[in-house]
């Protein structure tokens, strides 16, 4: 039934998503920023891009602080931590990976974060062999909630978004997978299911390596 599989990177793929938000404390920190409302901050902007992010700080806040110049404490203390202890792939992603691939499934990324910076992470796991397609943030004029990233991957593939699954860790993820008319599963990772998770996602797992069971 499903011919095609759209993978999120952070918090999916890579075990990225706590290293993310240790440098959202140490940027809040920095500006002086409430800390009992990062943990509220990080999963509303999880799997957003930089620019819509920084319309959801500065609503969320109201701080009058620029959040390029927070972002960039956030990126320096992530880039910093991945250049000397790199990132963890999730449990099960290779397993995963190879099965989809025995089973002639196409494979895209669709992660918001840009090409240099995803590039990096993810070559020292000799995973990019596994996707046809890969789509970066920098390539999507809409980031996450909207669907372009997955239309963008859908069309890449040569799918229409019916046969495609997009695996997301996060509310906005799940919103763009469903909008652009995927199957959408969420793995949880960091981010608590609330309704508009459970109204967005249609199949809800604990470890990624429950995917298996979609193919069946």
């Amino acid at each position: 039934m499903y011919k095609g599989i759209a993978f999120d990177m952070d918090g999916v793929i890579l075990d990225s998503e706590k290293i993310y938000r240790k440098y959202e404390y140490e940027a809040a920190r920095h500006f002086g920023l409430p800390l009992d409302k990062v943990e509220d901050f990080c999963n509303l902007i999880a799997g957003g891009n930089k620019k819509a992010n920084a319309i959801t700080f500065d609503n969320f806040f109201k701080s009058g602080i620029d959040y390029y110049d927070y972002r960039a404490i956030v990126t320096a203390g992530v880039e910093g931590h991945a250049e000397e202890h790199g990132y963890e792939l999730k449990p099960g992603v290779k397993e995963l990976l190879e099965f989809l691939k025995e089973k002639g499934i196409k494979i895209a990324l669709a992660t918001s974060t840009e090409k240099k910076r995803a590039m990096k992470f993810l070559e020292p796991h000799g995973v990019l062999e596994y996707f046809d397609k890969l789509i970066y943030g920098d390539m999507i004029t809409r980031g996450k909630p909207e669907p372009d990233i997955y239309l963008t991957a859908c069309r890449e593939l040569g799918l229409d978004p019916s046969e495609v699954i997009g695996v997301e860790d996060s509310k906005n993820g799940v919103i763009s997978s469903h909008k652009a008319g995927l199957i959408t599963v969420l793995v949880k990772d960091l981010i608590p299911v609330d309704d508009v998770i459970k109204e967005n996602a249609d199949y809800i797992y604990d470890n990624i390596i429950s995917i298996k069971d979609l193919f069946n």
